[in-house]
């Protein structure tokens, strides 16, 4: 009876790859994931500032301990209102590399989303700047990657350099030769295998 038992039992299943995004493909790798740099917000971070100025003004106008408190939490309330879509437009702004492809989803707004989806062989060469005092002091940057199809400018990245050297290096592991790719190689004294 146990025969039959072990004859009829399937075989254990095997676990479900997890997916990191909704488009993954099942036999896709996420190899590195990024984002715009945390300074993005600062505009609906300026508004939720004035937004909070502005609730604590009844308090200005009758100085009395109720005023205060409930302009206070209006002002909290007005705060988190304004800054809440620059977050989320930061947030869910990501950058995934696989090792099939690049993908840039941008949010804007609360009801707009652009998916951009380059192929890796697409790639030909990887650049990034840092210019002004700003982006000196604060380590962001834009990033060019130019393809096949046209240039991907990708703005206000956190230390463009050390993102666009992990992508020189996934593209050399998996074979695609790009100028910053073969560049890269030398410095990190990776040799040619013939």
């Amino acid at each position: 009876m146990a025969k039959a038992a072990k004859k009829n039992a399937k075989p254990p299943a095997q676990p479900e790859k997890q997916k990191y995004f909704e488009d993954q493909f099942d036999d896709e790798e996420v190899l590195l994931v990024f984002r715009r740099h945390p300074v993005v917000m600062r505009k609906g971070l300026v508004f939720g500032m004035l937004g909070l100025l502005l609730g604590t003004l009844p308090a200005l106008v009758r100085p009395e301990y109720s005023y205060f408190f409930g302009g206070l939490a209006a002002g909290f309330l007005l705060m988190i209102i304004l800054f809440m879509p620059a977050w989320i437009a930061w947030y869910f702004s990501v950058f995934i590399v696989t090792d099939q492809r690049l993908i840039q989803v941008s949010q804007k707004g609360l009801f707009h989303k652009s998916v951009v989806d380059i192929s890796l062989q697409q790639i030909k060469s990887l650049n990034y700047e840092i210019a002004g005092l700003q982006e000196t002091l604060l380590g962001f940057g834009t990033i060019l990657i130019q393809t096949y199809i046209g240039d991907l400018v990708i703005k206000d990245i956190h230390h463009p350099a050390k993102v666009v050297k992990d992508i020189a290096m996934i593209l050399r592991e998996h074979g695609v030769e790009t100028y910053l790719a073969d560049e890269y190689a030398e410095e990190e004294g990776y040799e040619e295998e013939n």
